[in-house]
């Protein structure tokens, strides 16, 4: 890299940093960052920048967001998720803080339905922030529950960020969700535990019984499909990510909806602008981020980022995945996670074959990294919502976040040093995701080593 092209992606940093500090929207600090640089740095011409705003959104993949995005909102503005709420209760509302631990159990039960933390964060803060108050509970601890919970919608299928991370990366989709399933799972335990031990201890309520939680399943058992729909239709190959967000979209319109709430057909509209609004924001970070990520490809950053790895970390895996969590845990205080992916996708795909790491497994690791980004400063975007719908000050919000912290860098430490947390789902359900093939003499099924 000349050292032309060193100050213009430092100048190109700075100008996005600088703006994102002002308070300007991620789409057009990216995008005044390139522009500048373009015209100052480099021979590009902006038609050919304009032309990769369409490149970045023209995939085919990434129409699976919209539909997720819908099922999410569906469930939420015709009160079908309150079914999955009661079911909660019913399974952990007896234990100490046993509204928390309703949060942490519905956050992975919504997380499988709209594969979106913001929607997370909106249903849960819906249904139950109000009860929580009621009891007691601090807002700032409430808020910071809340935001860190609502991250498990990006890592369990059918996580936006598999979608994306896929879609981009070349990886498979269907094995990002399976693998992504652990490190929920695993989020959402660590959350009970602490709320457990160092959460209010709320208003304590007796175990339900047999019968009532007979009664909530059953309530609950037709929206807690969805999951497996999805999930399950793409494993045996009935359909794609995309078909599977229309197919989703239509059980909730046709089956759901004329069941539990059928006076919500008539606001169907209204659903589906407000999906199309949501929508509008990753898409323009996508178009945004891909000309941002093209342009410092052309700068050959990522080669350089790449080459100071390797002489820290050698060919060592585990080295470079700490390396590379190290940076983006940085880039997530700045960036969302869509964006932050398509930035740094040329440096990861580098760096997965400088460490001959398994594709999806650095691909869950990226994205239960980016997912923790949704709750630290200076962004911090759920933990932001989530303060504001709780009514508190967002800097209360962030010390009661602090802790939690803890319990995202275990996780991370733990997928990283042990992979088969993350790959021995895939690796039993789908194992062509991992590159598996069937030998074709021995019928024994071979897959490449990590």
């Amino acid at each position: 890299m000349t050292a032309n092209s060193g100050i213009a992606i430092l100048v190109m940093a700075a100008i996005a940093v600088a703006l994102g500090y002002l308070g300007v929207p991620v789409t057009f600090a990216l995008m005044a960052s390139v522009f500048v640089v373009v015209v100052l740095f480099t021979h590009l011409s902006l038609a050919s920048i304009v032309g990769q705003l369409f490149n970045g959104v023209n995939t085919l993949t990434l129409l699976a967001v919209p539909f997720f995005l819908l099922v999410g909102e569906l469930m939420v503005s015709a009160d079908i998720t309150v079914r999955i709420v009661h079911f909660a209760q019913a399974l952990v509302g007896h234990l100490r803080s046993g509204l928390a631990q309703v949060v942490s159990v519905f956050s992975l039960f919504f997380a499988g339905i709209s594969g979106s933390s913001t929607a997370d964060v909106v249903a849960i803060s819906t249904v139950l922030m109000p009860e929580m108050k009621r009891e007691g509970y601090d807002p700032a601890f409430t808020a910071a529950l809340i935001a860190s919970a609502s991250t498990i919608a990006n890592m369990v299928p059918p996580s936006i960020l598999a979608v994306v991370y896929g879609s981009v990366g070349n990886v498979s989709i269907a094995g990002l969700f399976l693998a992504g399933a652990t490190p929920g799972v695993l989020v959402a335990i660590g959350l009970m535990v602490y709320s457990y031990y160092f959460g209010p201890v709320g208003i304590r309520k007796g175990r339900a019984t047999f019968v009532d939680l007979a009664r909530t399943f059953k309530s609950a058992a037709l929206p807690l499909l969805i999951p497996f729909i999805i999930v399950g239709g793409i494993l045996t190959g009935q359909f794609t990510p995309v078909e599977a967000g229309m197919v989703a979209i239509l059980y909730v319109i046709v089956i759901l909806m004329p069941l539990y709430s059928r006076g919500h057909l008539r606001r169907l509209p209204q659903s589906f602008m407000h999906a199309g609004a949501l929508y509008a924001l990753p898409l323009m970070a996508v178009a945004s981020a891909s000309a941002f990520g093209w342009v410092l490809a052309y700068l050959r950053g990522p080669d350089v980022v790449a080459g100071w790895i390797e002489q820290v970390a050698g060919h060592n895996g585990v080295a470079i995945m700490f390396l590379i969590v190290l940076i983006l845990v940085i880039v997530g205080d700045f960036l969302e996670g869509i964006p932050a992916i398509i930035i740094f996708m040329p440096l990861i795909l580098g760096l997965v074959k400088l460490g001959h790491i398994q594709p999806v497994h650095m691909g869950v690791v990226i994205i239960v990294t980016l997912a923790f980004g949704n709750i630290t400063p200076p962004y911090g975007l759920q933990l932001l919502l989530a303060s504001a719908l709780a009514k508190v000050a967002w800097s209360r919000a962030l010390v009661a976040c602090l802790p939690l912290y803890v319990i995202f860098f275990t996780v991370i430490a733990l997928i990283i040093v042990f992979p088969d947390l993350t790959l021995w789902l895939p690796r039993q359900m789908f194992p062509q995701s991992l590159g598996c093939f069937t030998n074709a003499v021995t019928h024994v099924l071979v897959c490449p080593p990590g």
